[in-house]
């Protein structure tokens, strides 16, 4: 789906939270294979047993790769990604847990370096299914400023 939406569009405070989504043994193989990371935090059982958490934990790298893929909802041709900052793995993710993400545009200011444009802040948190988030980020967008009228 696509949908335009300009900078002046973007309102501090507005709120949207994704659906849900489980969080499978099959995962934490797939992203072990697609990154290498093979520990035992997320890969041993019987390892894992030994940790203060008492389980395999899900790959920090892996919560936020499918928290941010939860909100690719909506294509906006007048935005693009220019990155996260202030990345932090708050709480454990465990299989069978239940995560969906809340975004929250969190500020809005003057793009630097180029003009026509503005950053536009979307605070990301990965939220389990106790309410609790688990990881947060603050995603930062480059978004196109409303043409002026001829």
């Amino acid at each position: 789906m696509e949908q335009i939406r300009y900078f002046e569009d973007y309102v501090v405070g507005e709120e949207r939270v994704t659906t849900g989504r489980t969080i499978t043994e099959t995962d934490f193989i797939v992203h072990a294979g697609h990154t290498g990371d093979f520990f035992p935090h997320h890969m041993d059982a019987e390892f894992a047993k030994t940790t203060p958490f008492g389980e395999r934990i899900a790959h920090g790298t892996m919560v936020f790769s499918i928290g941010v893929g939860l909100t690719a909802s909506v294509i906006n041709p007048a935005a693009f990604s220019y990155g996260y900052d202030r990345l932090r793995f708050i709480r454990p993710v465990f299989i069978g847990d239940t995560i969906r993400t809340r975004v929250t545009i969190h500020s809005k200011e003057n793009d630097p370096k180029r003009e026509g444009v503005g950053r536009v802040v979307e605070r990301t948190e990965v939220i389990n299914q106790k309410g609790e988030v688990v990881l947060a980020a603050d995603h930062i967008h480059i978004v196109e400023r409303r043409p002026k009228a001829a």
